[in-house]
């Protein structure tokens, strides 16, 4: 065992220990640098074990397996090459696990799967490649699986942990083709359920094991849906569907279906309906947001409450008197100020993992018997923050210029009031389909213990608000999207939270673009800017960056960006650097594929050319976002003295 890993086993253990009191007034910034050590729990099927992923201070990865009864010792670890990740994983049986494997390619994205899928037994034993292109060279079928070198995804499993799951894939030099097998993770063995034509499908099984809805966006990055019937696939159509529809699981008896679903392609609700789109009915309806969160029972799955994707989640139960509802009701009241969220049963119901989060803490996990009521603490997900030392985060709506109404995340330092404070706008990333939301933000927070008020918005382009509320940010990353940011700012000063002779904007990836271009688009407003790992120069992304690749990113960047070179030109920063006139800092990983090193140079050129003042910090073999410690406790000191110097107390 490496010894990264082995500290991050000791910390798990201590992560049942109370937390000790943090001497100074203020926070240690390696309190922000430390990445989770154990996340994204599951229960086995009989509810004796606990797998969890672990990782390690040097890009060290792993499936770590723990008995209930013995948090403090695991009984398996399956380690993974370094940046490689168990990016999911799902029990098949009470004894056999499948791993989705993944790349790590900076701390600011989600690992990208690479397509390949891993089995293993509870004791770390009879490990196999299931699916990709080492299961051509390694796996137990080597020699009948030439045909594997493609991507294959987990897409379900059945009600009864058999050892069976549902795998999607589609080859590499397959663009027209998406298969769905049934697989035995047991044996290494599998059978075709479903193909259709269409490339970058996902499937939903019903009860009968078979394909029912084949749905995704296709080659040409359009969202489709397709229903089988009889022996082929079926378009469905929006009086079928309306604008949005998502198929989530069948109901328990094989009938209908749930499904978030939206007419107009306004937020989406959750409903039940028949298979062919009539006899809809409404489980829980969207407001302001979609409704984002879903709480289910266990197996057979169904729904007993949701949350919206806006504002503070709250629970709304579909039967506030169903058992479950009761019971979450019940366990909300234990943790106020948080959010209980169900992770997943055992399949006899009877022991259920759960995970509580609120603003000022990454959340903490607890196993509970149904029967006896019995709860038993498992870990901290962050056990060295500690939550009263944290600030509030508060969403709130105003509206912007043209009469869109926005959603607006403010975390307000501790201790200092909440007007005329130093604040900083920290624009989000994507920008099609992420949003900021009301959890934990390690950033938001870094900045809230260092005296500044933190302003996000959920500018147009945004998710959780549906699909036309996601398209209205097509081709508008430096107009209508930049509007919105700035109007926030506004908004924050009308309503006295922010001292207008004192904010800076900082922000990640598209965060990052706006860091440069919101200055330039509103002159005088900030002090100073930062960019980390911004893109710079919008027509290099069709040359330089990960999207490019394919074709299906290639049209997704035409949608949701634009390919105009006149208009890509005329809304780069890289191209404007003249107009920036506060003092910027940037910020960038050398081995960044997602916004290449070329965008930094190219900013960085820009700025020397129109001798513009400016400061970086760069570091070798960081990607998308820093995830070594020390280069982050030294991107944080940065930024600290970097806004210290511009708006803070030295200003």
């Amino acid at each position: 065992m490496s010894n990264q890993l082995s500290r991050a086993l000791i910390g798990a253990a201590l992560a049942l220990l109370p937390l000790a009191s943090m001497a100074g007034d203020l926070i240690p910034v390696e309190t922000f640098a430390r990445h989770a050590t154990i996340s994204t729990p599951r229960l086995s099927p009989d509810g004796q074990y606990l797998a969890v992923r672990m990782d390690g201070e040097d890009g060290a990865h792993a499936l770590v397996i723990f008995k209930v009864s013995d948090m403090g010792h695991p009984a398996s670890m399956l380690r993974l090459p370094k940046y490689e990740v168990p990016a999911s994983f799902m029990w098949t049986s009470p004894t056999r696990l499948i791993i989705e494997k993944g790349r790590e390619y900076g701390s600011i994205d989600k690992p990208m799967l690479t397509g390949e899928i891993l089995a293993t037994d509870i004791d770390g034993k009879n490990q196999d490649y299931l699916y990709g292109r080492d299961s051509v060279k390694y796996g137990r079928r080597a020699a009948s699986r030439g045909s594997d070198e493609g991507w294959g995804f987990y897409d379900g499993q059945p009600d009864a942990s058999n050892g069976h799951f549902y795998m999607a894939a589609q080859g590499w030099d397959s663009n027209n083709q998406s298969s769905l097998y049934d697989v035995d993770a047991n044996h290494n063995t599998r059978h075709l359920i479903g193909d259709i034509g269409v490339s970058g499908m996902s499937f939903m099984v019903g009860k009968d094991g078979a394909a029912h809805y084949a749905f995704g966006r296709n080659q040409d990055y359009d969202y489709v849906v397709y229903h089988r019937e009889g022996s082929g696939w079926t378009p469905m159509t929006s009086s079928q569907v309306g604008v949005s529809f998502a198929p989530l699981e069948s109901t328990p008896d094989g009938q209908h279906v749930y499904a978030a679903f939206s007419a107009d392609g306004g937020p989406t609700s959750l409903v039940e309906m028949a298979e062919n789109g009539s006899d809809r009915k409404v489980l829980a309806a969207a407001d302001f947001g979609s409704v984002g969160g879903v709480e289910w029972t266990a197996k057979p799955d169904q729904p007993f409450a949701t949350t919206l994707a806006t504002g503070v989640p709250t629970a709304r139960y579909i039967d506030p008197n169903a058992p479950m509802s009761k019971l979450h009701r019940a366990l909300s009241l234990k943790f106020p100020g948080s959010y209980v969220r169900f992770v997943n049963f055992s399949d006899d119901g009877s022991e259920l993992l759960f995970g509580v989060a609120s603003d000022r803490t990454p959340g903490t996990y607890f196993l509970i018997n149904t029967h006896t009521y019995k709860v038993q603490k498992l870990f901290d997900a962050a056990p060295w923050i500690d939550p009263n030392q944290m600030a509030e985060r508060r969403p709130m709506t105003f509206t912007a210029r043209d009469g869109t109404k926005l959603e607006a995340i403010l975390t307000l330092p501790k201790g200092v009031g909440e007007s005329n404070l130093p604040m900083v706008l920290m624009p989000h990333g994507g920008p099609i389909g992420i949003e900021d939301t009301w959890f934990f933000d390690d950033d938001a927070q870094f900045l809230a213990s260092r005296g500044y008020l933190v302003l996000q918005v959920n500018f147009r382009g945004s998710g959780g608000r549906g699909i036309d509320f996601e398209q209205a940010g097509y081709k508008q990353w430096g107009t209508g999207i930049q509007n919105d940011l700035i109007d926030g700012v506004k908004w924050a000063i009308a309503q006295k939270f922010a001292d207008p002779n004192r904010i800076c904007i900082f922000g990640a990836s598209f965060g990052g673009y706006s860091a440069l271009m919101a200055p330039i688009r509103a002159p005088g407003m900030f002090k100073c800017a930062v960019g980390y790992a911004g893109v710079y120069d919008m027509g290099l992304l069709y040359k330089k960056g990960d999207t490019h690749q394919s074709e299906t990113g290639r049209n997704a960047l035409r949608l949701e960006m634009g390919d105009n070179e006149g208009e890509l030109a005329a809304n780069s920063p890289a191209n404007l650097a003249d107009k920036i006139n506060v003092p910027v800092l940037l910020i960038h990983g050398e081995d960044d594929q997602r916004a290449p090193f070329a965008q930094f140079k190219a900013m960085r050129a820009a700025l020397d050319a129109a001798h513009k003042p400016y400061e970086y910090l760069t570091k070798p073999g960081e990607g998308h976002g820093f995830y070594d410690e020390k280069n982050n406790i030294e991107l944080f000191n940065t930024l600290q003295a970097f806004l210290e110097k511009h708006i803070g107390k030295g200003a």
